[in-house]
């Protein structure tokens, strides 16, 4: 069933199919107008924060419309004096898999704000959420609920300053973390959420028990992971960059896989972990902590006392009725038949169907989500009802029902017991019920002198 919870995730959610997308791009230069500076122009007075950002579509180009469904965002901060093209490897891996991955360009001198840097990649993060609003944007009504953000070197420390006492995003990830100027590893106690920290044993540039160690070490989050590639660099998690490379060049360290290993190393875990808490795919923990468990390439540590526990999504069905048998969830009922769209107000742990149809659920524990089969409900419906000449309206009811009759006859209530509850004589045209009648389900008969009709109705409160 996670192709159908990705498909409704559009709602909090999550939003998306388990398609490969197309990759669309747009450049948006956001406004902070509490501050000056920043990079770009266009968009107002203050600090002009121009992002390159990446997002699925139906086809690849520039500006193009995006595809259906609501995407999670990833803030991306780029490296010292790097180009946020220089991470096309990252764009290029998580779009096709339904994120948004949006990098901020602000900050590439050499005398870089970390500060300044911090504070867009969480205003971005903030930003993008407001373009699931506004009519006019490309992401109108295709941003999720969820964002993350994530950096390398400079970026990757900027992100823990981004993170601190921000409790929007979901995530942050580091790849090789630098220390900042304010202190990196001094924030990151003031990061509440999961992190994942990753480290090279061989980065000479940022060396990990100067910079990855003591920043992971000091993080807040109740759950958090480091992972080390054995035989890593510090650029590696790039493509190629000359001002990156040639910095590594004159460190040291003794590298001994490929770039394209590392990166193998490096979304064999971001992946899975960026799914479990950008999607609420739960059964991504068992695939990201049994690889970790069994993995030559890596060196991992972890403190982690989140529990992930999939919520029960059986429906018990009782009539027009459906209930989720988990207890203590939070609840969407999602109409199966409109392209598993979510039903309006439907949050409680039981649904009452008000026409024939097929339904589901999404439950929600914790950070883990999933969707229950569909449920077809088959009920005396209008139009059911019109083509057997004998209206009953509204159904459910409440007990106050209107019916339509076009013969003199006689109607009567049984219970679903056979217990007569309710019996009158009818004239042709419209007639109205007041039954005083528990909750429940029942039959009403209507005899002619030439025919006999039975139509179930539910009666959803007593009156």
């Amino acid at each position: 069933m996670k192709t159908i919870l990705l498909s409704v995730l559009s709602f909090t959610t999550l939003l998306v199919s388990a398609q490969n997308y197309q990759i669309g791009h747009t450049t948006i230069t956001f406004n902070d107008p509490n501050r000056t500076g920043g990079f770009g122009s266009g968009s107002g007075s203050g600090r002009q924060i121009q992002t390159e950002i990446y997002y699925p579509a139906d086809v690849a180009g520039t500006d193009v419309a995006s595809s259906s469904g609501s995407f999670p965002v990833i803030v991306f901060g780029h490296g010292f004096v790097m180009s946020w093209d220089s991470y096309d490897n990252i764009w290029t891996e998580l779009v096709p898999l339904g994120y948004i991955v949006a990098f901020p360009r602000t900050e590439g001198s050499f005398s870089p704000s970390h500060d300044e840097f911090g504070m867009d990649m969480a205003q971005v993060a903030t930003k993008m959420q407001d373009e699931n609003n506004n009519n006019s944007s490309i992401f109108y009504n295709h941003v999720a609920g969820y964002s993350a953000i994530m950096g390398h070197s400079m970026g990757g420390g900027a992100t823990f300053l981004a993170g601190a006492n921000n409790s929007t995003i979901q995530t942050v990830i580091g790849l090789s973390p630098a220390e900042t100027n304010p202190s990196a590893i001094t924030a990151a106690a003031n990061v509440m959420v999961p992190a994942l920290v990753f480290s090279a044993d061989q980065d000479a540039v940022t060396p990990p028990a100067d910079h990855h160690i003591p920043i992971y070490n000091g993080l807040g989050s109740s759950c958090k992971y480091l992972v080390s590639i054995n035989g890593g660099g510090h650029c590696y998690y790039a493509n190629s960059n000359f001002n990156c490379d040639f910095g590594e060049s004159t460190s040291g360290g003794n590298i001994s896989i490929t770039r394209q290993e590392q990166q193998d190393i490096m979304f064999r875990y971001l992946i899975p972990w960026l799914d479990l808490y950008l999607k609420n795919d739960c059964s991504q923990n068992s695939v990201f902590a049994n690889d970790l468990a069994n993995d030559a390439d890596v060196t991992p540590q972890s403190s982690c006392s989140t529990s992930f526990t999939m919520p029960d999504v059986n429906v018990t069905v009782n009539a027009m009725t459906l209930t989720s048998d988990q207890v203590g969830g939070m609840y969407q009922w999602i109409d199966c038949n409109n392209g598993n769209a979510p039903i309006q107000g439907a949050t409680n742990q039981t649904y009452q169907a008000t026409q024939n149809g097929s339904y589901a659920v999404v439950v929600s524990m914790g950070v883990c989500q999933d969707t229950s089969i569909c449920h077809q409900i088959n009920i005396a419906g209008i139009e059911e009802n019109k083509k057997n000449n004998f209206l009953i309206y509204p159904n459910p009811s409440d007990g106050q029902i209107n019916l339509e009759v076009k013969k003199n006859g006689q109607l009567q209530v049984i219970s679903t017991t056979g217990q007569l509850v309710f019996e009158k004589e009818v004239q042709p045209g419209k007639v109205q019920l007041h039954l005083d009648l528990d909750q429940g389900t029942y039959f009403i008969h209507y005899r002619t002198t030439t025919d006999h009709q039975v139509k179930q109705i539910f009666i959803s409160r007593k009156q």
